[in-house]
């Protein structure tokens, strides 16, 4: 338990900083996960379609600091390469 007052406030801040880092994190794992499942399915119009949506999801979580910003064009780099390999 936080003993001062501002480690109480630290402690409320921090719940509030991980709730919002969590919806962020899904929100682009989830457009991640859509197109892994056109990949799977060889569905490469459908794929391409979405890299734009998963390339400003990724930029938005980055500008937030929840990623780095070379761990996401690394993960857009290689599903890239998935989606050509088609």
């Amino acid at each position: 338990m936080p003993n001062t007052k501002s480690a109480i406030r630290r402690v409320r801040r921090v719940m509030k900083q991980n709730s919002v880092n969590r919806i962020r994190t899904s929100k682009y794992k989830s457009v991640t996960k859509e197109i892994s499942v056109f990949i799977n399915a060889k569905k490469k119009k459908e794929a391409i379609n979405l890299l734009p949506k998963l390339n400003s999801q990724l930029m938005k979580v980055v500008k937030t600091g929840v990623l780095k910003k070379k761990t996401a064009s690394r993960k857009i780099s290689r599903l890239t390469k998935q989606i050509n390999k088609i």
